[in-house]
C-alpha cells in the first residue's frame, strides 16, 4: 500500500540505497552458514574484562560526568592519548586538530556533507571501500577511478585522473578494505607529490594501519604529506587523517576520530552539532579509562598474532583447494584478502552457489563505483577460527572447482 510519505522524500533520497554488506549479512545470519562476508573483529579478542573494569571505574569515579551531555569536540583526554600516539607514527598534532566521531561511518558522511555539492567529482581508488561511496552517494558524488594492483593505487594513472579536477582524493592506504593491498612508499610519495601539484587535498583512511602483522611499516600519508610541504613533521594540513577503535578496541563502542586542520575541525563540529550533538560521553571515558597506561599497545599484539594465524590458515587452505585460474591477495596485515576469479565468471553467480553449500563471502561489484568487478570477491579472515575457516574455505573450494569445470 503506498504511503503518504513516497512522494515526500528529498531528491538525494533517490541515491541512498542500502548496503550490499548488510544485506548479506542477514542472509547469512543462519548459524549452519560459514561468513566470510562481514567486516568483522574477531569478537574473541574483544577485552571484555577491561571494558567491565573501566565500566565500574567510570560509574564509580565519574558517574555524573559520564552520564551527561559533553563537548561536541569530544572528550578532552581522549583526544589527548590520540595525539600522543599519533605523534608516535610521525603525525604531529594537538587535541585541537582531532574531532570524536561516532565510528568512520560518522566521519565519512560528514566529508560528505562539508565538501561534496551535487556533481562533484572524487577520485578513488577501483576497488574502493563500500561505505564511503554509500555515504558519498547521497550527497550527489560522481566518482573518477584509479586502478590498482598489488601495490595498491596505480600512481602512474593517477595523473591522468587528476587533470579532471576531484574535489579529493580518497585513499585506504595500508591493508584496503576490500582488497588487503597496501600502497607502496614510493606510490605513497608519488601521490602525496601530485596531489600537491593539482592543489587537491587527500582524505586519508586508516581504519587497518596498526593491524601489521607481516613487513615494515610505512609511513602515513599525512605524515609523508607533512614532509613534502612542510620539511618537517608539523602538521601541513592537505590531509584528512581517519581511524577508528572499532578495529583495535571494539566496533560496538562506536568510536572514530578525524585529524584536520582547525578550521575544517571548526565546520565538522557544525556538522556534528546538527547530527549528534556529540558522540555518547559514556563511551568515550570507557574507552579512554581501557586504552591508557599503555594496555593498548599490548591489546593490539594480541589482535596482530590472532589475525596472522587466521590469514595463514586462510592462504594455506585456498593454496591447496582453490583451482589454479583463481588468484588472490596476500594481505601482510588488515582483515581481508581479494579473490580474482577467471574472466568471464560472475562472482554474484557465484555466492548464490555457495550459500547452498553454506558458505558466503562478498561479490567484489559493488566495490567498483564505476562498474567492472565482476569477477572479484571479497573474503574476510579476521572473523571466523582457524577451525571454521578451513571448512568454510574447503566448501568455498569445491564449488569454484565444479563452476570452473562446467565452463570448460
Amino acid at each position: 500500500m503506498e504511503t503518504p510519505w513516497e512522494h515526500r522524500y528529498a531528491h538525494r533520497a533517490q541515491r541512498m540505497g542500502s548496503s550490499v554488506i548488510r544485506e548479506l549479512l542477514k542472509l547469512t545470519e543462519q548459524p549452519d552458514i560459514i561468513s566470510f562476508g562481514g567486516g568483522l573483529p574477531a569478537p574473541e579478542v574483544f577485552p571484555v574484562a577491561q571494558f567491565q573494569e573501566a565500566c565500574n571505574t567510570v560509574l564509580r569515579d565519574l558517574g555524573a560526568q559520564a552520564l551527561q551531555y559533553s563537548t561536541t569536540e569530544g572528550y578532552s583526554p581522549l583526544r589527548e592519548m590520540i595525539a600522543r600516539n599519533s605523534a608516535r607514527y610521525g603525525i604531529e598534532v594537538t587535541p585541537d586538530n582531532i574531532l570524536i566521531t561516532s565510528g568512520s561511518q560518522q566521519a565519512l558522511d560528514f566529508i560528505g556533507r562539508l565538501f561534496i555539492n551535487r556533481g562533484d567529482h572524487i577520485l578513488v581508488e577501483s576497488p574502493t571501500y563500500l561505505g564511503a561511496l554509500q555515504a558519498w552517494n547521497a550527497y550527489g558524488a560522481e566518482y573518477i577511478t584509479v586502478p590498482s594492483d598489488e601495490n595498491g593505487m596505480i600512481t602512474d594513472e593517477l595523473e591522468k585522473a587528476l587533470r579532471s579536477g576531484p574535489k579529493f582524493i580518497y585513499v585506504l592506504p595500508n591493508f584496503q578494505n576490500p582488497s588487503g593491498v597496501t600502497l607502496s612508499l614510493e606510490r605513497r610519495r608519488k601521490l602525496v607529490e601530485l596531489a600537491d601539484r593539482y592543489g587537491v587535498p587527500i582524505i586519508e583512511d586508516d581504519p587497518y594501519g596498526q593491524l601489521r602483522f607481516e613487513g615494515e611499516h610505512l609511513p602515513p600519508v599525512v605524515v609523508l604529506d607533512n614532509q613534502y610541504r612542510a620539511g618537517n613533521g608539523s602538521y601541513s594540513g592537505n590531509v584528512i587523517y581517519m581511524s577508528t577503535f572499532s578495529k583495535i578496541l571494539a566496533p560496538g563502542i562506536r568510536l572514530a576520530w578525524m585529524i584536520a586542520p582547525q578550521e575544517v575541525i571548526k565546520k565538522l563540529v557544525q556538522a556534528k552539532q546538527a547530527a549528534d550533538l556529540h558522540t555518547a560521553t559514556f563511551n568515550q571515558i570507557v574507552a579512554y579509562e581501557v586504552g591508557k597506561d599503555g594496555f593498548l599497545d599490548e591489546h593490539v599484539k594480541l589482535i596482530r598474532q590472532t589475525y596472522c594465524e587466521r590469514r595463514d590458515v586462510m592462504l594455506e587452505t585456498m593454496d591447496e583447494l582453490f583451482p589454479p585460474s583463481v588468484r588472490w591477495t596476500h594481505p601482510q596485515g588488515g582483515m581481508f584478502l581479494w579473490g580474482i576469479l577467471p574472466q568471464g565468471m560472475d562472482a554474484a553467480e557465484v555466492l548464490k552457489i555457495a550459500i547452498q553449500r553454506k558458505v558466503a563471502f562478498v561479490p567484489g561489484a559493488a566495490f567498483h563505483p564505476n562498474g567492472g568487478g565482476e569477477n572479484t570477491m571479497r573474503i574476510n579472515f579476521s572473523y571466523s577460527n582457524p577451525e571454521t575457516i578451513r571448512e568454510g574455505v574447503t566448501r568455498l573450494g569445491y564449488v569454484l572447482k565444479e563452476l570452473i569445470a562446467e565452463k570448460k
